[in-house]
């Protein structure tokens, strides 16, 4: 099994829609997938048609000790594919967990158990490097982060790169950058080509070479409960997305 977190301190990056679209690619080639969604704001369980409950077991319960990791997960309506769903109450988890000992790797002692489960694992994170996003990186094999082809996006990079690298010194000597993917690209847009050809120039084969272009359908889709690929499969969007898997499967043979 591998556990890859989707990380960038900046919201509104593709995070979650890159996240569910990998795992739906996954599921639909019989590999065993499971969604963390790690974000109070719950995207990835919305995204996917997943009504959020009162009742319902989530990350956050995990996180807190109110129920065991297998507990909170919810089956999909895509074969294959699972979500541990999220809740409002995981902004207050960092409060919660802050006094405990061996705090960064609560979710790590958490998933041990459900190792036999899937083959991958994806973790959409908060956009922040909060207590939480590090449970994330600590439990991970590697981290994805897309970026957003503005140049605010470009600027918190560094930063991002830093932390991982802090996080990699620190708890997590193994966790890698599996690479970084260029989302919201306009061709007709200069910009968008300035910030792809300086992260290619800085990053080299650590940027995919498959960009997800900004796409009216993709942006649709979650308000439908589906991912791109199951809600619109010939649209411009679900097209990169299942190139961005073909690349991905490439690079988990090469690696």
């Amino acid at each position: 099994m591998k556990i890859i977190s989707v990380a960038n301190r900046k919201g509104g990056v593709g995070k979650t829609t890159t996240t569910i679209n990998i795992a739906t690619a996954l599921s639909a080639i019989n590999k065993r997938v499971m969604v963390i969604d790690f974000d109070p704001q719950g995207n990835a369980t919305t995204s996917l048609g997943i009504a959020k409950k009162k009742n319902q077991y989530s990350s956050y319960s995990v996180l807190t000790g109110g129920c065991k990791a297998a507990e909170a997960i919810v089956h999909t309506d895509i074969p294959r594919f699972d979500i541990m769903p999220s809740s409002p109450d995981l902004a207050a988890a960092e409060i919660e967990l802050v006094d405990l000992t061996e705090r960064e790797y609560v979710l790590k002692k958490a998933l041990q158990n459900l190792t036999q489960n899937y083959d991958y694992i994806l973790i959409d994170c908060p956009p922040s490097l909060n207590l939480i996003t590090i449970n994330a990186l600590v439990c991970s094999d590697s981290v994805i982060v897309p970026l957003q082809c503005e140049f605010l996006a470009l600027e918190g990079l560094a930063d991002l790169i830093k932390n991982i690298n802090a996080i990699k010194r620190n708890f997590n000597p193994n966790l890698k950058l599996q690479g970084i993917i260029l989302t919201m690209f306009s061709r007709q847009n200069n910009l968008s080509k300035m910030i792809e050809a300086d992260v290619r120039k800085y990053f080299g084969d650590k940027v995919y070479r498959t960009v997800i272009p900004r796409c009216v359908r993709i942006a649709e889709a979650p308000s439908f409960g589906k991912p791109i690929l199951v809600y619109d499969f010939k649209s411009t969007g679900a097209q990169a997305y299942i190139q961005l898997a073909k690349e991905f499967l490439m690079r988990e043979k090469e690696a």
